[in-house]
């Protein structure tokens, strides 16, 4: 299934660069690649030097800020980055960033870091080949200690995310999905499970993201209890995601008052699947008339007629449509400008759509632990980069219970036929 990572538009500080949303990632993680690089380097030169005392006993070798921040000009378009500056208290010892060496203003590779260290950067070898990437062929590379005190850092930002506080603020839509990748994980059904929320600000935030037995009901109710136990103790309103998913028997066992939402986009492929091609383009057009329909009896409508088109020859294609018609629809009874946002899963879809293209290219075994860092870092990446809810103030009042029909308040709605 294919989804839009962002809209591609120019750069207004360099005339005819074109910018897109992933382009953008990987620049934000190519930022965050160096900073996180040079402070284990550093680290590292620190813990070799330690032993060296000056006349008083003092440590020789400190910490002393940064150099002032340098950019560099590389294949993704301009990288800030700032050095650590080391002092020696009464030496002439100095550090000199092997990463960063002062006379680096520019790199062609380093597009060919990031797709490495995200989706190769698994063992310390890879890592190397990664920074090789950055640094050139002849240029000093990274020591093994340095590599995986650097995974390390991914490893530990990934476990404390996992265990931090939900507790201060409810959430109000819930997205879920298992994905799948093409790299071979340790253990053959294993896939990880995303879930995305919507707090009552209406930012769309990362909740959980690990690992389960083929989105198994099991894998999910682990995930919606640990979810549970950390503070999310108000059941969402609504919940979207695919149908194929154990998420549906496993969510009322935790959030017995969340509603449930088909993704659209997933049905209509399952849908089409099961017609001629030939047929697809016009079947497509009439999914798309139920679901961008104005109001749930204009919707049902142009369900009926879908069904009553398609049931006589195609009859799997129209059972795989009318056995899901409640969750289909049921964003009618949300606010009309969430209606963009809650039709689908493209949340996920859009950030992991990515994942998935690179790790399809990736050789060997992946670890778990390996991957879940990985990917964690992509995803956190992108969260800044998604769209905020529009119609903010109707979050609190679906919080509060306030009941809506055809996307307005039901109250509202009856004023409003009343005076018709």
């Amino acid at each position: 299934m294919h989804y839009d990572t962002g809209v591609t538009q120019k750069n207004p500080g360099a005339p005819g660069e074109v910018r897109d949303a992933l382009t953008d990632i990987l620049r934000h993680g190519a930022h965050q690649l160096l900073a996180q690089a040079i402070e284990t380097e550093v680290a590292e030169f620190l813990t070799r030097h330690r032993d060296i005392r000056d006349e008083s006993g003092r440590q020789r070798l400190v910490r002393n800020g940064y150099l002032p921040p340098r950019t560099l000009q590389t294949g993704l378009g301009a990288v800030s980055v700032k050095a650590p500056r080391v002092r020696d208290r009464t030496g002439p010892i100095r550090f000199t960033s092997s990463i960063l060496p002062p006379y680096l203003r520019r790199t062609k590779t380093i597009e060919a870091l990031l797709p490495w260290l995200y989706l190769k950067g698994i063992s310390t070898g890879d890592f190397g080949d990664a920074l090789t990437a950055l640094l050139g062929a002849h240029a000093p590379g990274l020591s093994a200690g340095t590599i995986s005190r650097l995974k390390t850092v991914w490893q530990q930002d990934h476990a404390r995310w996992e265990r931090r506080d939900l507790s201060r603020t409810p959430y109000v839509y819930l997205w879920v999905d298992g994905i799948h990748f093409g790299v071979r994980l340790e253990e053959a059904n294993q896939c990880l499970l995303v879930v995305i929320g919507a707090t009552a600000e209406g930012k769309k935030e990362l909740l959980a993201l690990t690992d389960g037995f083929r989105e198994s009901e099991e894998s999910w109710k682990e995930v919606l209890l640990d979810l549970k136990r950390r503070g999310l103790t108000v059941d969402p309103r609504l919940a979207i995601g695919d149908g194929a998913l154990g998420f549906w028997k496993a969510l009322p066992q935790v959030f017995g008052h969340t509603r449930t939402q088909r993704c659209w986009v997933h049905k209509t492929a399952n849908v089409l699947n099961k017609l001629p091609k030939h047929l697809q383009a016009n079947a497509k057009s009439a999914l798309h008339q139920i679901w961008m329909a104005s109001t749930r009896e204009h919707a049902d409508r142009a369900f009926e007629a879908f069904l009553m088109a398609y049931e006589p020859k195609y009859p799997k294609a129209a059972d795989c449509l009318a056995k899901d018609k409640k969750a289909l629809l049921a964003f009618y009874d949300f606010p009309a400008q969430h209606w963009h946002h809650i039709r689908t899963t493209n949340p996920i879809e859009s950030t992991f759509a990515t994942v998935r293209l690179r790790t399809a290219k990736t050789r060997g075994c992946v670890s778990r632990t390996s991957m879940l860092s990985m990917v964690f870092k992509l995803a956190k990446s992108a969260e800044g980069r998604w769209l905020k809810l529009r119609g903010i103030e109707q979050l609190a009042k679906l919080m509060h219970g306030v009941p809506f029909k055809n996307g307005v308040e039901a109250q509202k709605e009856t004023r409003q036929e009343i005076a018709a």
